[in-house]
């Protein structure tokens, strides 16, 4: 498939704001959600602000691509920055890599021949450890028993009867398993734990000051911009690589036959979004296939979708931004800890598929090599093994859609 520029707006561009439009904007919340509001409460983030950039996000991407292509949290990078609970400075750090590298390889016309450098197998035990890691600090919130660096210590877990108990847990987990299919089962049932803060707390809505996010520069130290890129930016691009750019621009020209969106504008995108937006104390953002999946399958034909979802993520960050942060404060680990495991779960699942000894051997030591000690350990000790079995049993490991 050749990825020529679009052509100049059509029909078939004009963005469209009917009920599909407003469906699909919904329909990849299931990703954005969980993650935006755990890496606030983990890592110190301002939601309001992640809110803000990340409609601003949305916006510039219906604008641009015209196609429902929605901003997402950078779920590899998102999930190692919430188990290893990342500072802001090495959060900002993380997304400034990537994005000094989504321009370094767009500008230097190796995007094509990167992603093919990385292979599957290694990728896919990328994703399989930072979703156990993810699924791990779940278990923490609920049981106060903390797993680190294979070492266990025990904490204060949820009591079983409460507004925020293991009750509470397993009724959002019932929720969610049998309203999967469902486009608002997430979105409720993040609604149910602001409700529950109520009960948490009598007084928190009437003593929560509402006012604008808080945004300003965040000027990471020496050691959280290597934290930034060896824990979460090596973690981070070859699946950005593979789902944000090789993928979701192969999956925009399947589903819009003659509209799909180049390899370079993708990665200059992504790129630039992050330069501009990490320091600001936004969370690293990316586009994904599974995003515009989601919102195709939910009825999004046109950019309007995605204008729908940003324009609501930067009204509701600009009003409430100001009071986000301490609702936070109370919001129910109960819910958070079902959420961020649907996430690390998704996240895990897209391995299940791997088939044949030499790629799970691989797979395998990525994922140990990344339990074991850090991300930038196992990505290597995979990369190595590979090609080291590539070369000698003249294996080849298949082609990946990154999703």
């Amino acid at each position: 498939m050749t990825w020529a520029e679009p052509q100049p707006v059509n029909a078939s561009d004009r963005l469209r704001f009917g009920v599909g439009e407003w469906s699909g904007a919904l329909g990849d919340l299931g990703t954005f959600l969980p993650l935006s509001v755990a890496m606030a409460l983990v890592c110190g983030l301002d939601l309001g602000a992640i809110f803000l950039f990340a409609g601003l996000g949305c916006i510039a991407s219906g604008l641009v691509f015209r196609l429902p292509i929605p901003v997402q949290p950078m779920k590899a990078l998102a999930a190692v920055a919430i188990a290893d609970v990342l500072t802001p400075g090495a959060v900002a750090a993380s997304g400034v890599f990537m994005g000094v590298f989504l321009l370094t390889l767009a500008l230097s016309g190796l995007l094509e021949r990167a992603g093919r450098f990385v292979p599957t197998p290694v990728v896919r035990g990328i994703q399989v450890a930072i979703g156990l890691k993810l699924a791990l600090k779940a278990v923490a919130w609920a049981t106060g028993v903390n797993w680190s660096a294979m070492t266990l210590s025990v904490g204060d877990g949820l009591p079983l009867i409460g507004a925020d108990s293991w009750l509470v847990l397993v009724i959002a987990a019932v929720v969610l398993v049998l309203g999967r299919r469902m486009v608002l089962a997430l979105p409720l049932l993040f609604i149910a734990g602001l409700g529950l803060i109520a009960l948490i707390e009598v007084d928190a809505y009437r003593i929560t000051s509402l006012g604008l996010p808080r945004v300003g520069l965040v000027q990471p130290n020496g050691g959280e911009w290597l934290l930034g890129l060896r824990e979460a930016a090596m973690a981070q691009l070859p699946l950005t690589l593979l789902n944000s750019v090789l993928a979701v621009c192969a999956l925009s020209g399947d589903l819009f036959p003659g509209r799909g969106v180049p390899l370079r504008r993708m990665a200059l995108k992504i790129g630039l979004l992050n330069l501009l937006t990490t320091p600001l104390g936004a969370m690293p953002m990316c586009h994904g296939a599974g995003g515009l999946a989601a919102q195709h399958r939910f009825g999004a034909r046109t950019g309007g979708s995605v204008l729908i979802l940003g324009g609501g993520l930067v009204v509701v960050g600009l009003l409430f931004g100001g009071g986000l942060g301490e609702l936070l404060n109370l919001y129910p680990k109960s819910i958070l800890a079902v959420m961020i495991s649907l996430a690390g779960w998704l996240l895990a699942s897209k391995a299940f598929g791997t088939r044949g000894a030499a790629n799970l051997v691989v797979l395998a030591v990525t994922v140990g090599g990344i339990v074991a000690v850090n991300t930038a350990v196992g990505f290597l000790l995979g990369m190595a093994v590979a090609y080291a079995m590539r070369t000698w049993r003249h294996f080849a490991w298949p082609p990946s859609s990154g999703e």
